[in-house]
């Protein structure tokens, strides 16, 4: 019997409550984000997480690390993965959020941020980074859900966006409707190529300017 995937979305950082994009840059949780963070890890307390994996970016760091400390379990084996890294935003890195918005209005503003290869100047699409998450996942990860093993990962929004394109076999076409929160914790069964076949969602209550 295959182990349980759990996917998490890192908590408030310092940019995500200035509006910011982040992307590639490297910042940290607020006070708020990483009390949030110990809430998610309490949140799925009923699931032996035998394995994690994150990004090597400080806020997936710190969401892990508080998560897996709520729960006890600091020792468990971890891998960070650059292929797990959020979205390159290129040129938008570090804008606000909001002021693009009024800046190329609302259509290419969803766009911007939900397309699947909607082009940002100097980044990535987030085709490119399916191309990146997908391939990890597939050939590192899926192994140990195929021996039995629970396994965390603890990501950004658009990381797992592309991830759960390819575990849900989310059509190009209902792209832009698929989010992942911040404050939820998904849970999945999958099949021996790591697709869906269950799902649960656990979420806490929780407000992000993002």
């Amino acid at each position: 019997m295959s182990g349980k995937l759990l996917i998490a979305r890192h908590h408030e950082s310092e940019w995500n409550k200035k509006g910011l994009w982040t992307g590639s840059r490297n910042v940290h949780l607020t006070p708020y984000g990483a009390a949030k963070s110990g809430e998610m890890g309490l949140r799925v307390s009923d699931i032996r997480i035998n394995r994690a994996f994150t990004s090597k970016q400080a806020r997936a760091v710190e969401t892990l690390i508080h998560m897996l400390r709520a729960l006890k379990l600091d020792g468990i084996p971890t891998e960070h993965s650059n292929a797990l890294n959020e979205r390159d935003y290129g040129d938008y890195t570090g804008k606000n959020k909001w002021d693009m918005e009024q800046l190329v209005g609302t259509e290419a503003f969803e766009a911007m941020r939900r397309g699947w290869d909607y082009p940002i100047p100097g980044g990535e699409t987030l085709k490119m980074v399916y191309e990146r998450v997908v391939p990890f996942y597939r050939d590192t990860i899926v192994p140990f859900l195929a021996a039995g093993e629970n396994v965390l990962i603890v990501s950004h929004g658009n990381a797992l966006r592309a991830l759960m394109i390819y575990i849900e076999s989310i059509p190009e076409e209902k792209v832009a409707d698929l989010n992942m929160l911040f404050g939820a914790v998904v849970l999945y069964d999958v099949d021996t190529e790591g697709r869906m076949l269950a799902k649960e969602v656990r979420e806490i209550e929780s407000t992000v300017n993002a």
